[in-house]
C-alpha cells in the first residue's frame, strides 16, 4: 500500500531541492511523476525553484478551488507536491485518498509553521494523517538546529503580517531560517545579531 509523506522543515533545509532530486530519480527509472504546486506560490511562476539553482516545471498550479482528484494520474508513479501548507484540508485529504485509493505514493514538502509560529491548516492535517513524517534540518547563523522562519522586511525581523508573503513576489520581504532562541531574542528585542 503507498503512503501519504510529509517531509516539512524550515526555509532553506531542501525541501524543493529534494523534490527535484526525486523527480529525477523517478524519471531516470523510466517512471513518470505528477509534481503539484500552489499557484499562490508566485516565487518561479510555473517551476519548482531551489535555492541552489536547480529548478523543475510543476505539472499543475493548484487554486485553493481545484479538486486533485480531478486530474489524470494514469501511468503515475508518485507525486510530488512542494509548497504544501498553501493547499487547503480538503486537498489534503485528496491527497491521502491518492495514496490509499489509487495506490500511488505523495510525497508532500512544506513548513511546518509560519513567521509567528502559528501552524498552516495544511501542515497540521498532514502531521495527523501522514503515514510518515520527516523533519529536513538547516542550522540557524549560531549553529544551532533552525525550526522556525522570520520573516524580514527591509532587513529587518517582522512579527506582524498576513500569514503568506511570498519571497521574490515582494522585494523588500525575504525570510531567514532561525532557532527558537534567536528568534524570540530578536522578537523581543534582545538581539539584532
Amino acid at each position: 500500500m503507498a503512503k501519504l509523506y510529509f517531509r516539512y522543515g524550515a526555509m532553506n533545509c531542501g525541501k524543493s531541492t529534494h523534490l527535484i532530486q526525486v523527480a529525477y530519480n523517478y524519471q531516470e527509472r523510466g517512471m513518470k511523476t505528477l509534481i503539484l504546486k500552489p499557484a499562490i506560490d508566485t516565487k518561479g511562476n510555473d517551476e519548482v525553484v531551489s535555492r541552489l539553482g536547480s529548478s523543475r516545471k510543476a505539472d499543475f498550479l493548484i487554486t485553493k478551488d481545484d479538486k486533485i482528484l480531478d486530474l489524470s494520474f494514469e501511468g503515475i508513479s508518485c507525486v510530488l507536491v512542494d509548497e504544501v501548507q498553501f493547499l487547503t484540508v480538503r486537498q489534503i485529504d485528496e491527497l491521502l485518498e491518492i495514496s490509499k485509493l489509487l495506490d500511488i505514493p505523495v510525497i508532500c514538502y512544506g513548513l511546518r509553521t509560519d513567521f509567528l509560529m502559528n501552524g498552516f491548516s495544511a501542515s497540521q492535517r498532514l502531521l495527523a494523517i501522514a503515514d510518515d513524517i520527516e523533519e529536513m534540518k538547516t542550522i540557524c547563523r549560531c549553529g544551532k538546529k533552525a525550526t522556525f522562519n522570520m520573516r524580514l522586511k527591509n532587513a529587518k525581523p517582522i512579527f506582524e503580517g498576513d500569514q503568506v508573503a511570498i519571497d521574490g513576489a515582494n522585494e523588500a520581504i525575504t525570510y531567514e531560517s532561525v532557532c527558537g532562541s534567536c528568534y524570540l531574542k530578536r522578537k523581543k528585542g534582545i538581539s539584532n545579531y
